[in-house]
């Protein structure tokens, strides 16, 4: 396996980690949520809300784990993709749309960690590329399909 899916799961193992502790922070006290991320209307913060942004996290960190495991998935790591765009959503409408979460770092971090994934780990060429040759590396005619800023890895 490359180099670069390595440190991609590891990556990914971090992030589900930290969102595991997200997680158990949601179930153990609602007010972690107005606090860090919802600041912008902290009353619209309340206990079924916190238990619920619980689960969705809870989701996602095993998803991501389950993707680090078996990287080379291709229906898993798409599903992985689809974690990040919907989290980058999530925030980009509550900071920009619904105004319940200025761009605090609270709300920056899970931000960068979405947009770092979806564009380090473009979905259409990791799996396969893994796959191709059994040793990490891709065929040509996969290689032509990388844009050339992803070539380095």
């Amino acid at each position: 396996m490359s180099r670069f899916l390595n440190v991609l799961r590891s990556w990914l193992v971090m992030v589900s980690v930290i969102a595991m502790g997200n997680t158990i922070q949601s179930f153990r006290d609602h007010s972690f949520l107005s606090e860090k991320l919802y600041t912008g209307t902290p009353e619209f913060v309340n206990g079924l809300q916190a238990r619920t942004f619980g689960i969705w996290t809870l989701l996602s960190s095993i998803i991501r784990c389950a993707c680090a495991i078996d990287i080379q998935n291709k229906t898993l790591y798409h599903i992985t993709l689809w974690t990040f765009v919907l989290a980058l959503g999530h925030f980009l409408s509550e900071a920009f749309i619904y105004k319940t979460a200025p761009l605090t770092i609270g709300v920056m971090a899970p931000l960068i960690v979405a947009s770092k994934f979806l564009y380090c780990g473009n979905a259409d060429w990791v799996p396969v590329c893994s796959r191709a040759s059994g040793r990490g590396g891709c065929t040509a005619e996969e290689a032509e399909l990388i844009p050339s800023s992803r070539k380095l890895f």
